[in-house]
């Protein structure tokens, strides 16, 4: 396997860099959930793939397991309270409004119902991107 360039100039073997795949059943399971939603798109992004309404993301099957959320960054501290979601961290900063729910905590449909929902209604709540 060729060896690529790090930032810095030196040599990364990438046979030692291991990718996790999205979980293409939990990706099915969302798709389905989310079948009827206008302006509806997917992307891979965030290491899985994201389901977008109207260009903004809900929800995405997570490279990480289990499932990202994107909801109201007013409610997000009570989320995380009252359920066992946690904030989504980004180069050591949690980022409000976007969680984390472990695959766990999303295996009936009714489970991760809830969560698709709040996501969905959040991004149909902001203005859509062009």
């Amino acid at each position: 396997m060729p060896l690529s360039r790090a930032f810095d100039g030196t040599a990364l073997d990438r046979s030692t860099i291991t990718v996790v795949p999205y979980d293409e059943e939990l990706a099915d399971r969302i798709r389905e959930l989310v079948s009827a939603e206008a302006r509806l798109t997917e992307t891979k992004m965030f290491g899985g793939l994201a389901f977008l309404v109207g260009g903004n993301m809900a929800v995405a099957a997570s490279g990480q397991g289990g499932i990202l959320v994107r909801v109201d960054p007013a409610e997000s501290e009570t989320l995380v309270a009252t359920t066992n979601a946690r904030p989504m961290e980004m180069r050591g900063r949690q980022m409000r409004g976007w969680l984390r729910v472990d695959p766990a905590d999303v295996r009936t449909k009714r489970q991760l119902a809830r969560w698709v929902e709040l996501g969905t209604t959040y991004a149909r709540s902001l203005p859509p991107k062009r």
